[in-house]
């Protein structure tokens, strides 16, 4: 799950950076990289507990 909301993530940041820049879209899509192995993980564990 980490792994798909890694690329998810960085996906979605890349596009939105993009609008704006290279080097904007290479950063958003890092801070993607990050928010989506985050959501990837709490939906992994919910997804446990239930």
């Amino acid at each position: 799950m980490g792994f798909v909301g890694a690329a998810l993530g960085s996906l979605a940041g890349w596009y939105l950076g993009a609008l704006v820049g290279v080097t904007t879209g290479v950063v958003l899509s890092m801070v993607g990289t990050g928010a989506g192995i985050w959501a990837g993980r709490w939906a992994a564990r919910r997804w446990l507990e239930s």
